[in-house]
C-alpha cells in the first residue's frame, strides 16, 4: 500500500482544569497536500492583551526548556551564519563521544600548527592561547571552547576526533545534527569563523541548547563557569547575561562575525522554570545583551507553564489498519505541559498527528505520533504519544473491509490532489 498521510486527531479526555474552556471541531477533509485533518480543541482565555513582545533582533526564539514551549518567536527558520554559535554543535559532538566511551576528558590532543595559526594567538580571535604542539586534555579544550569562545580549542578537538576539521565538519557535526533532528544547519568548520557552509536557524540552535540542558546536565555546567585559565592567561566568560542583573541565568554562547551580525544562545532559571533565547543578526553587542536580557525576563515575568495530561494519562487514539480494534488508545509517558499566557490572552489548538492509519498488529508502548499544540499559526510545542495497550491483527474479514476502505480513500485523495 502507499505511504499513508499525517493523521491529526483531537484529544478524547480534556482534564478538568480545561472542561471550562472553549472546544471547537472542524469536519474531516481532505485537502490537496494530502493530510487528515479530525476534529480539535482549542483552548482558548480571556480576550487578547498588549502584552506582545516587541524586539528588534531580525531572528529570535524564546522557549521553555522542559517542554520546548515556544512562547515568541520572529523569522525563526531564516538560515544564517551562527558565527561561535556553533560551538554549541561542536561541544555537542564531544559531549556525545564522551558519553558513548569513544573518548575520555583525560585523552589529550595535539595543538596542530593548523589549529594554531588559524584559532591561536596569531589569528587575532577569540583563542584559549594553546601553544603549538603542546598536548592539551579534552577537558580543558571544552573549557576553551565553553568559556573563552576558544577557535584553536575547537579546532584541535576536531583534528583529535576526525583527523581533520573538515571531516569533522562535514561528517561528525553534520551526521550528529541530523540524528538530533536539525535537519537544516550545515556546517563548515568547527568554530562558526566565516565559511560559507556555516548556516543554522535560531530554531535549531534552540533545540540544541536544550538538548544540551537536558541530556548533558554535567557539561552543561560548564556554560555558568565565569573565566578559565590556560597557558597562564586568564579570560572572562564572554557571555553577558552572566554578570548582569538577570536572575538565574548560567548559558550559553555569544557569536559575532561580520556576515552574521552580533547573536547570542542564553538561558535562565527562575521559580523552577528554564527559559531559553535564542538572536542574531544584531549590529550592537550591547543591543544583544539588552535584547536577551529583555525577552527573557519578558517571558518570566508573562508566562506560566500547566499540565494538560498527566504521565501515562490517555491523551487520545489513532485509527489501525487490519486489526482486531479500529482503533489504538495513546498516551504520553511523561506529563504534557504547555507554557501560557498568564493572563490568557492566546488561542492554543492542540493535536494528535500520526501516519496512518497504523497497521496492525501494535505493539503496547510503541510510538505512533506526537501530540502538537498551535499558537496562533505557529507550534508552541510537541510530545510524543505511545500505544497503550497491544493491538492484534484483525480477521481476514476485517482486513478486507480495512483494505477496501483504503483503497477508496486513496482514490479520492489522488482525485482532489489533481484538483
Amino acid at each position: 500500500m502507499a505511504a499513508k498521510p499525517p493523521f491529526l486527531h483531537t484529544f478524547c479526555h480534556i482534564p478538568p482544569i480545561w472542561r471550562r474552556l472553549a472546544a471547537a471541531a472542524v469536519a474531516l477533509a481532505i485537502v490537496s497536500g494530502g493530510a487528515v485533518y479530525a476534529a480539535n480543541n482549542s483552548v482558548q482565555g480571556a480576550k487578547k492583551d498588549d502584552h506582545a513582545f516587541d524586539g528588534d533582533a531580525p531572528t529570535a526564539i524564546l522557549m521553555e526548556a522542559s517542554s520546548g514551549s515556544i512562547l515568541f518567536e520572529k523569522n525563526a527558520d531564516e538560515m544564517r551564519a551562527p558565527s561561535s554559535m556553533m560551538k554549541l554543535m561542536t561541544v555537542e559532538v564531544i559531549f556525545n563521544a564522551i558519553k558513548e566511551g569513544k573518548i575520555k576528558l583525560t585523552d589529550e590532543f595535539r595543538i596542530s600548527e593548523n589549529a594554531w595559526r588559524k584559532g591561536g594567538a596569531p589569528s587575532g580571535g577569540s583563542t584559549m592561547f594553546a601553544a603549538i604542539n603542546s598536548k592539551v586534555p579534552v577537558d580543558d579544550l571544552l573549557r576553551g571552547a565553553i568559556i573563552q569562545s576558544g577557535n584553536d580549542a575547537c579546532i584541535a578537538l576536531a583534528e583529535g576526533m576526525a583527523g581533520s576539521e573538515k571531516k569533522f565538519a562535514a561528517d561528525f557535526m553534520t551526521k550528529r545534527a541530523r540524528e538530533l533532528g536539525l535537519t537544516k544547519s550545515t556546517f563548515g568548520n568547527s568554530n562558526g569563523l566565516p565559511d560559507p557552509d556555516n548556516r543554522m536557524t535560531v530554531r535549531e540552535l534552540g533545540k540544541l541548547a536544550r538538548h544540551i540542558i537536558l541530556d548533558f546536565p554535567e557539561f552543561y555546567k560548564l556554560f555558568g563557569e565565569k573565566e578559565f585559565t590556560w597557558n597562564k592567561i586568564r579570560q572572562q566568560n564572554r557571555n553577558p547575561l552572566l554578570n548582569s542583573t538577570l536572575t538565574g541565568a548560567d548559558g550559553l554562547k555569544t557569536g559575532y562575525t561580520k556576515e552574521g551580525g552580533y547573536g547570542m544562545v542564553g538561558s535562565a532559571v527562575q521559580n523552577n522554570i528554564r527559559l531559553i533565547v535564542v538572536i542574531n543578526g544584531l549590529d550592537d553587542p550591547d543591543d544583544r545583551a539588552q535584547e536577551a536580557k529583555k525577552m527573557l525576563e519578558w517571558g518570566f515575568r508573562n508566562f506560566e507553564q500547566r499540565t494538560l495530561f498527566a504521565e501515562n494519562q490517555q491523551v487520545g487514539f489513532a485509527k489501525v489498519f487490519g486489526g482486531e480494534s479500529r482503533s489504538v488508545k495513546l498516551r504520553s509517558r511523561e506529563p504534557i505541559k504547555v507554557m501560557v499566557p498568564k493572563a490568557g490572552s492566546e488561542k492554543l489548538i492542540a493535536r494528535i498527528v500520526y501516519n496512518g492509519p497504523v497497521r496492525a498488529p501494535v505493539q503496547e508502548g510503541q510510538q505512533i505520533g506526537v501530540v502538537r499544540v498551535w499558537r496562533g499559526q505557529n507550534v508552541a510545542m510537541e510530545s510524543p504519544v505511545y500505544a497503550a495497550e497491544s493491538i492484534g491483527p484483525g480477521s481476514t474479514m476485517r482486513r478486507a473491509i480495512d483494505g477496501a476502505s483504503e483503497l477508496v480513500i486513496g482514490m479520492f485523495r489522488s482525485g482532489a490532489e489533481k484538483l
